[in-house]
């Protein structure tokens, strides 16, 4: 969340957000505002650490691999093939409008031929 949204939800200024987030610590009523405008408990707040979060991200990513990209190992499909699954029902859909508009020619075809 910027800053300036963080400052809106719980009725401050940026700046003062700003001072918040170098701040060593943080009094109680603005942890709870701020907590509360994000979501999230203050005690996830209060014992946030970097190291927490690397770790996280570290269980979460491979960054060593054979090629040096990341891998993401939460990932349960390939992303390529719901691709290729999202092409071949677009196939099917345009078939079935051409056949639609082939059988509504032919209608308007016959309606015509009647009236003659």
């Amino acid at each position: 969340m910027k800053q300036e949204a963080l400052a809106q939800a719980i009725g401050t200024t940026q700046q003062s957000i700003s001072i918040i987030e170098g701040s060593e610590s943080v009094d109680d009523e603005k942890l709870k505002a701020i907590a509360e405008a994000l979501g999230v408990p203050t005690e996830v707040i209060r014992n946030f650490s970097e190291e927490a979060v690397f770790n996280i991200i570290e269980n979460t990513f491979d960054i060593e691999n054979n090629n040096g990209s990341a891998i993401s190992y939460g990932c349960t499909f390939n992303p390529f093939d719901k691709l290729l699954e999202a092409f071949e029902e677009n196939k099917k859909l345009y078939q079935l409008l051409i056949q639609a508009e082939k059988e509504k020619v032919a209608f308007l075809e016959k309606l015509l031929n009647e009236k003659k």
